[in-house]
């Protein structure tokens, strides 16, 4: 398969994982069943599926949050038994801290002792991400792209290993969401960050992963797994390509049906 040549060991590997947990109504719901997946070091793969597929419960393992019911997940060889700060994980609703402003929302995460560094690593965030002028604002004042913006630069001031992504832009309009893309792109690639990001936005993925795997409706399952034809950077642009028509279409034809009802 091809590999972008700056990519490394593996980093996190899915060994014959399932999930299942008890509903509200005391029913046994299987989310996962035998997911085997690995992502290598500087990597970003994403994954797609419907709604309901269990796409976040693979986020959760990876982050710690929950563990398997049979099989393992590891990170870096071992076993993932509990969150870490290596794994930075943003959600799809706008994760902030609505009682802080946007600066102590961004350096809430840093332990560092020197404070000058501190502010250095928070003042160069607010600039990379276009805050600067709103540092001293509270979240409810921000848009919708703005607050997404606070949740991404907390998550990375810490300098993450692995940034687990559950749908980050999908509340977002589209141009928000193709800036928020580029945003991405350019701070995995200062940051050299490994990437797992779920989405059901076939195109989204296409632009943005080096790989894309598809999971089946529930319980999810890996069904396939995707390489863009071409290098990153990449824009909406590409999607016009034969290449990309081809496999865009071929994803879509294989798409569990549950998405075409969203």
């Amino acid at each position: 398969m091809e590999m972008n040549p700056e990519i490394g060991d593996v980093l996190l590997q899915f060994r014959d994982v399932s999930k299942s947990f008890v509903s509200s109504n005391l029913r046994k719901v299987q989310a996962l069943a035998n997911i085997t997946f690995s992502l290598n070091q500087g990597e970003f793969i994403v994954i797609i599926g419907p709604s309901g597929c269990g796409k976040s419960t693979v986020l959760r393992l990876a982050a710690g949050l929950d563990k398997p019911s049979s099989g393992e997940v590891l990170y870096h060889g071992e076993r993932i038994k509990a969150p870490e700060r290596r794994r930075g994980l943003v959600f799809q609703s706008y994760s902030v801290f609505p009682w802080l402003t946007v600066r102590e929302n961004i350096e809430f995460g840093l332990n560092d002792t020197n404070l000058r560094l501190k502010q250095e690593k928070v003042a160069n965030w607010l600039d990379f991400t276009g805050l600067t002028d709103f540092a001293d604002a509270y979240p409810k004042t921000l848009s919708g792209g703005m607050r997404q913006r606070v949740a991404l630069a907390r998550t990375m001031i810490v300098e993450p290993e692995l940034l687990l992504l559950d749908e980050p832009f999908g509340a977002l309009d589209e141009r928000t969401r193709e800036s928020m893309q580029v945003l991405l792109l350019k701070a995995v690639s200062n940051s050299g960050c490994s990437v797992l990001l779920v989405t059901h936005d076939i195109r989204e993925a296409l632009i943005i992963a080096d790989r894309v795997f598809l999971m089946s409706a529930h319980p999810g399952r890996i069904l396939d797994s995707f390489v863009p034809p071409s290098r990153k950077p990449r824009t909406r642009d590409h999607l016009t390509t034969p290449e990309f028509k081809s496999l865009y279409n071929e994803i879509l034809n294989r798409f569990p049906v549950q998405v075409l009802r969203e």
